[in-house]
């Protein structure tokens, strides 16, 4: 089991910098978030996109906000889960609480802090028969945490954005047999990626299937193989495999957390904006995720509210203790 004085649900850049303004307050925190990466919408959606208007910076490219963010938490210790979704939440008193995550991670806190984005990103499936059956580690899989694992397997990607031409480049190298299947002849995907996936297919080093969608899916107990048609032959075509992966994009949901008790209005969670607190003692949400009167989805007034949730968290969890701030400018960082 884990054990943190802040767990934050969620990894975008508003629950970054809460570590670093719990870390000022001597507290550690412990981040979950269903994506393998930390970053949130910055670096899964996009990387290379300018921002403006983030202090001090005329002009910051996502990942690199991010980045700056990931270096600014380090000296203050932080932990990652990442690549897992949280399931259930339990207060079991007033300052212990009990997460667990799809894969039975458990992460003891005696704060919660809430820092989603827009929700859980969970992927978008596509309708095939018989996918539920092999989920779960038995062949279907919708994002890549450990390319090592499909070393010298054969795997199935299905997408045809970003996400699916970067792994099937990567994977060429990796599995004893790799097929690219996408349902349009055309790749939304960034030109020069294209052009390199055409060429491991003249190669021979890729399978390619366009104008291909898939059907159905095989197995006893793990799956085996992938029924797809092409919709302009209208040809079948099965294909043995160990492994799926549809690439469809990820869509934005509350998810398990509209089950926890919290006060939602339009699938945000209201909170006092005193402190950003919920309804919940010692559960607070910051960034996109809440709502109040007069909000604005600006990072940098998720960066305000994660100051202001710290501070009460502090007195939360140390009711009586007299804290007098100081400023960075004369104190410094002191990591723990």
């Amino acid at each position: 089991m884990i054990t943190t004085d802040i767990a934050i649900v969620g990894a975008g850049p508003v629950a970054l910098f809460a570590i670093f303004e719990a870390g000022l307050l001597k507290m550690r925190c412990h981040l979950i978030d269903y994506l393998p990466q930390v970053g949130g919408q910055l670096s899964e959606i996009y990387p290379k996109k300018p921002i403006y208007d983030i202090p001090g910076f005329p002009s910051v490219l996502a990942q690199e906000l991010v980045d700056n963010l990931v270096k600014q938490a380090e000296p203050f210790n932080p932990g990652y889960t990442l690549g897992e979704r949280i399931e259930t939440l339990e207060k079991r008193s007033e300052k212990d609480f009990l997460l667990t995550t799809n894969l039975g991670t458990q992460i003891q806190a005696k704060v919660i802090v809430i820092a989603g984005g827009l929700g859980c990103f969970e992927p978008r499936k596509p309708e095939v028969e018989g996918l539920e059956k092999f989920e779960n580690g038995k062949g279907i899989n919708y994002m890549i945490l450990d390319p090592e694992k499909y070393r010298n397997k054969k795997m199935v990607i299905a997408g045809g954005g970003d996400s699916a031409l970067d792994w099937t480049i990567f994977l060429s190298e990796v599995c004893s047999e790799l097929t690219l299947v996408h349902r349009s002849e055309s790749f939304r995907g960034a030109p020069d990626n294209v052009n390199k996936v055409f060429k491991l297919a003249e190669e021979g080093k890729i399978k390619l299937h366009l104008n291909t969608n898939l059907n159905y899916v095989t197995g006893n107990g793990k799956l085996n193989s992938v029924a797809i048609t092409n919709s302009k032959t209208n040809e079948h075509t099965i294909i043995n495999t160990d492994h799926l992966i549809p690439l469809f994009g990820l869509s934005p949901k509350l998810g398990p957390i509209e089950h926890w008790g919290l006060n939602i209005d339009k699938n945000a969670i209201e909170v006092n904006t005193e402190d950003y607190s919920t309804n919940i003692p010692g559960i607070y949400a910051i960034g996109d995720i809440n709502t109040y009167k007069n909000k604005l989805k600006l990072i940098l007034c998720g960066f305000h509210e994660a100051a202001l949730m710290a501070h009460s968290a502090y007195k939360y969890m140390n009711p009586g203790v007299k804290y007098t701030m100081k400023y960075t400018t004369v104190n410094g960082v002191n990591a723990f």
